[in-house]
């Protein structure tokens, strides 16, 4: 799910108002769209797991700037939850079709709206009726409802989309409460005010949030950290500066690099990866031909069925769908031929108009991966009377479409094979029959086509994305057609809910651990990341081609939440580690005041970027032996011993010094330094390896990054 920017032409902001520090012009974002939990390993049902160590996440407070909440439905339930926090100071404020005395419980415990920048900038008031939207905290789109329950909905039995994904709903911390603070609109399609959202978190701030959860992001070109046209990294900033860990989306423009958003270092930035579930649905093609088809059973391949009767064969294909309901879709299967003298018709050509599509199922090649053509297609061809539709595209993009529409997908392979049925006969019929649900072997975790790659377009010595995180398919709360039903859900894909899984997670380390910094818990999740299959084979992120998972596809890697939870070492930090950055990044002291509030004079010397104390090392222009420095805090057992451990590709050389730490009672942080070098004499692209500590319990893994320069660099 994603929404449309719209262009900022004046400054919202009234300088003569108490406590302003500056006036900006106003900028707009956009929010990036059950299995999952299971799959990350915190099952309800086992005692020993992070979940049930920090009891579900009780009593700690996530706020989520979004696009509001349907609090009725029973996943914001709060059976069984305890009291609302002493500290909390937020509101449940009443709007339309929202009445706040009786929308909050001691699950929804805050809900606020904001709009004044939105109607600043669009120099009218904002019409509810004509975008279909609520002057008040509650959710029209379903964007936030689903993240809300991602993060921190209570337990739903027997959920499902209609009966695909069968099993119990809940969020990844279901003893948390819940703040929602809604700062985006359906006006053109969806908006974000900046103005709005740097309200929210001050708000947020103010309420005694502990994990502020963002789906939202802007468009590249991004703005610096000191520029007041951006307000995720400028909210964010303060809102870790109170201890308040910020969890943002990295973006939904991949598979593309140098795309990721949200890259301030203080921000914990979060991929979209695939989870081990798929929606196998069968395609049988009949004719009168003899055709030999290989006995391959992979989803998406070719499946032997046997000899029907003489020179007469059937054969069945597994496409990928969410065709729901116990009836098959058989019909006469066509193809858009045209002359070889006009450009071939692509599924995103296809009208309603068409009306040589009515009764008929159709099969189409997708030319380009962008879903709302191919949406806008496939409605056209229900519209034209057509009884479905196969979308032929790369094995790298296709997801099923959850829509009352027999749409299945296949790839280019598999719609080759069925056009040479079509061309093969002169009644080509085809059988389609409902989508069944599979868990487990042989389905793979990737990262996500769809999901935002580093290196940062504007800091690139700073590793983003930070984590990746379940974000396709995900089966989660929406508001409800009908209004007086108290359960609805949908399955949804995007980064935006990948960043729920991860503050969700959150929150079970912020409930064991309440004294961690914001750094500490993101050290603890980066270090800890799964680079590989549990079953041992590697993560590919998928693209054009696929290709092998790197730092700049996932960060650290897949969250971990229950290693996270004893990461054994972690790389702290603070506001002055930030303010370093800061001054590492030539910032001068009046533009640092803007973000910080404080006064701040840097060094003369300006110091290195490179030695910012982030749980990665990245080095975008190695052009000498270069020496960094890190420092590790023990929150493990008091007496350990680490080794440190080095794997990279040829030509790159790593030494750390000390390679061996060893903690007491009385040594409770240590620093050391790495030296990188490379033998590489040309300008090349990044080699990726990793720095990693291990006192044979605990595996602390720093992900490299180094790209060579020699001489001046032309691209």
């Amino acid at each position: 799910m994603e929404w449309k920017a719209f262009n900022p032409r004046f400054c919202v902001v009234v300088i003569e108002l108490p406590g302003v520090i500056h006036v900006t012009r106003n900028r707009f974002y956009k929010v990036q769209t059950t299995r999952s939990w299971d799959y990350l390993g915190l099952s309800s049902t086992s005692l020993s797991n992070l979940l049930n160590k920090s009891k579900m996440g009780n009593g700690v407070i996530i706020g989520l700037l979004d696009t509001g909440i349907w609090p009725e439905l029973e996943v914001f339930n709060d059976e069984n939850l305890g009291p609302i926090p002493s500290r909390w100071r937020g509101v449940c404020e009443s709007g339309e079709h929202f009445d706040g005395a009786k929308a909050c419980n001691r699950k929804l415990i805050g809900a606020r709206y904001f709009i004044s920048g939105l109607e600043a900038e669009y120099g009218q008031p904002y019409n509810t009726s004509e975008n279909d939207d609520y002057m008040s905290p509650r959710d029209s789109s379903g964007h936030g409802t689903h993240t809300s329950s991602i993060a921190g909905g209570s337990f739903v039995a027997n959920a499902s989309y209609d009966g695909l994904g069968l099993g119990t709903v809940r969020g990844g911390a279901p003893g948390a409460h819940l703040a929602m603070y809604k700062v985006c609109w359906r006006l053109y399609g969806g908006v974000c005010a900046d103005a709005d959202v740097l309200k929210a978190f001050d708000e947020a701030i103010n309420d005694g949030v502990d994990v502020l959860s963002v789906s939202l992001a802007a468009d590249i070109p991004l703005y610096s950290e000191v520029d007041h046209r951006g307000s995720i990294p400028i909210g964010s900033f303060h809102a870790v500066a109170k201890g308040i860990t910020v969890v943002c989306a990295a973006g939904n423009a991949g598979p593309r690099a140098e795309t990721v958003q949200n890259t301030a270092p203080w921000i914990l930035t979060v991929a979209a990866s695939t989870v081990d579930r798929s929606f196998p649905t069968p395609i049988t093609l009949g004719n009168n031909h003899t055709i030999i088809v290989s006995n391959k059973t992979l989803t998406g391949q070719r499946k032997w069925l046997g000899r029907i009767r003489t020179n007469s064969y059937k054969y069945q294909f597994q496409g990928q769908a969410m065709f729901t309901g116990e009836d098959t879709v058989s019909a006469a299967l066509v193809y858009p031929e045209v002359s070889d003298l006009m450009p071939p018709r692509n599924c995103e050509s296809l009208s309603s108009n068409d009306d040589w599509m009515a009764g008929k199922i159709v099969l189409c090649f997708a030319s380009d991966y962008n879903q709302s053509l191919l949406n806008d297609a496939i409605l056209s061809v229900k519209a034209a009377g057509g009884l479905g539709v196969i979308v032929s595209r790369s094995p790298s993009n296709y997801y099923p479409h959850a829509m009352n529409f027999p749409c299945l997908q296949v790839t280019y392979e598999t719609g080759t094979q069925i056009l040479y049925y079509i061309r093969s006969t002169s009644n080509p019929q085809v059988r389609l029959s409902p989508s069944r649900t599979h868990i487990g072997k042989p389905v793979s975790t990737n990262v996500a086509y769809f999901s935002s790659r580093g290196p940062s377009s504007n800091v690139p010595a700073i590793l983003k994305p930070d984590i990746a995180a379940p974000g396709v398919q995900i089966l989660a709360a929406i508001p409800p057609f009908d209004e007086t039903t108290t359960g609805a859900f949908a399955f949804l894909s995007g980064t935006s809910m990948a960043t729920p899984h991860v503050s969700g997670i959150v929150a079970l380390l912020k409930s064991l651990y309440p004294d961690w910094s914001p750094a500490a818990i993101k050290s603890a999740i980066i270090t800890t990341g799964l680079t590989s299959h549990q079953s041992g084979g590697p993560i590919f992120a998928e693209g054009e081609p696929p290709k092998l998972a790197d730092p700049f596809d996932f960060g650290g890697g897949i969250v971990n939440p229950n290693s996270a939870a004893d990461p054994g070492l972690v790389y702290d930090m603070n506001t002055e580690n930030y303010v370093h950055y800061l001054c590492a990044m030539g910032y001068n002291n009046s533009d640092i005041f803007q973000l910080t509030e404080h006064p701040v004079v840097c060094p003369s010397k300006q110091p290195s970027i490179l030695d910012v104390n982030l749980p990665s090392i990245t080095i975008p222009n190695l052009k000498k032996p270069t020496i960094l420095t890190r420092t590790v805090t023990n929150v493990g057992p008091v007496n350990s011993k680490y080794k440190a451990s080095v794997e990279f590709a040829s030509g790159i050389n790593v030494a750390v010094r000390p390679e061996t730490l060893i903690f007491s009672s009385r040594t409770k942080t240590i620093s050391f330094s790495v030296m990188i070098s490379s033998a590489h004499n040309v300008n090349a692209g990044y080699y990726f390896g990793s720095l990693t500590w291990t006192d044979g319990v605990h595996v602390v893994r720093s992900p490299i990054s180094v790209r060579t320069e020699v001489g001046e660099s032309f691209f």
